[in-house]
């Protein structure tokens, strides 16, 4: 079993090369990260570059590339013009092991692509990949590489590589969008929720069914806090289709009111769905990394504290990142200085480290929450931890 100390760690370090504004990025995390910038400064190039991978793992690299436009759009444009990016993961499995997850694509003319490289190394196992063909092992009876895929996705059928896929694939990456919530949504299996929120009533429906209720009672404390006088919320059948039923107290009535999610304002149902993203990882296995693009939006400034002490809670049972630029929502001295990634963009480069030493201090002998420095503009990434991209240690051993 994992060593307690450690079983909400699941990605320990995040290596990119040209990938969208991010020319090359060496970065380590916790169990909570808060990654903290401007708007257009990067951010969110970081948490996709986690999302194509969970994306190509669960259909296809390919897919995953026409769905951000093409490779042209992924790779970093500049005046170098470089024709490939790279994705290195080092990570920690639930059962324990320590190991990496690593692959190079390169762009072809006429939009095509190539893996030019791909590895995964386990103190068990491991494979290499380069230009479409296995190079090791050697002699061994291994699946078929097949174009347009990740070879994890065939090696998930030995043994030894399953929980890698798994634990992968099922990083859960949200944006919500309210109006997707607001529609009737067809019942699925509520395993994972969906970036969108558009199968939170099946997800809800699945934690409800949890034999304490402890989960979605949790849930529902934490969203009364964020929406005066909320009591309740549940999943009401309409037909064949699903959607969340709301029960609320109304000035003036004895009871709590009955409201359908089509009712419900923007703020209460993007934190509804933020909250379970953040607890589903409780009574859903294999659930280890929850990335959050900002949670703040559409509620009030003095709900971002409900909403970070939810996130921290939650960060003790799963690996959680956060995009923000809310000074409101880091406004908590508890907040350590280990926690904050710090994002800046200079002509159109994004540079992602860990605070800049100034920063550390003040954090470290808390003379000032990070929402404070953030107010103040303060809190800058520590450019001597930014590597040139030919400084980057893409492939070989990991030291997770």
């Amino acid at each position: 079993m994992m060593n307690p100390a450690v079983r909400c760690l699941f990605l320990s370090r995040v290596v990119l090369k040209n990938y969208r504004s991010i020319e090359a990025c060496d970065v380590r995390l916790g169990s909570l990260v808060f990654l903290v910038g401007p708007n257009g400064s990067g951010k969110s190039n970081f948490v996709d570059a986690l999302r194509l991978t969970s994306d190509a793992l669960n259909s296809s690299l390919d897919h995953a590339l026409r769905d951000r436009g093409g490779i042209h759009e992924v790779r970093r444009r500049s005046s170098g013009h470089p024709t490939h990016f790279a994705i290195r993961l080092e990570f920690i499995l639930s059962d324990g092991r320590r190991g990496h997850f690593a692959f190079e694509v390169g762009a072809k003319p006429r939009g095509e692509f190539i893996v030019k490289r791909e590895e995964c190394f386990l103190p068990d196992a491991k494979y290499i990949v380069e230009d479409g063909k296995l190079t090791y092992p050697i002699n061994e009876v291994y699946p078929p590489v097949s174009p347009g895929r990740l070879y994890l996705v065939n090696a998930a059928g030995l043994p030894q590589f399953r929980l890698v896929f798994d634990e992968l694939s099922r990083m859960g990456f949200y944006n919500v969008n309210p109006d997707a919530i607001r529609a009737l949504q067809s019942p699925d299996a509520g395993e994972v929720l969906r970036r969108d929120g558009s199968n939170l009533a099946s997800v809800v429906a699945r934690l409800g069914k949890v034999e304490d209720g402890s989960v979605k009672d949790r849930i529902a404390q934490y969203l009364g806090m964020v929406v005066p006088g909320l009591v309740d919320f549940n999943v009401k059948n309409v037909g064949h289709m699903e959607t969340l039923e709301f029960r609320q107290h109304v000035q003036g009535a004895r009871d709590a009111w009955r409201f359908p999610a089509i009712n419900m304002s923007d703020g209460t149902l993007r934190a509804l769905a933020t909250l379970v993203a953040l607890f589903q990882a409780t009574v859903i296995e294999g659930v280890r990394f929850v990335g959050i693009e900002e949670p703040e939006t559409a509620l009030h400034p003095a709900a971002a504290g409900i909403l970070r002490d939810c996130i921290m809670e939650a960060s003790s049972a799963v690996q959680v990142l956060v995009t923000s630029h809310s000074a409101e929502l880091l406004d908590d001295p508890d907040i350590a200085e280990d926690a904050i990634k710090a994002v800046d963009s200079q002509g159109g480069k994004t540079f992602i480290a860990s605070l800049d030493s100034a920063g550390r201090s003040a954090l470290r002998d808390r003379l000032y929450t990070a929402g404070e420095l953030l107010r103040a503009n303060q809190l800058y990434p520590d450019m001597n931890l930014v590597p040139g991209a030919t400084q980057l240690d893409l492939f070989g051993s990991a030291d997770a």
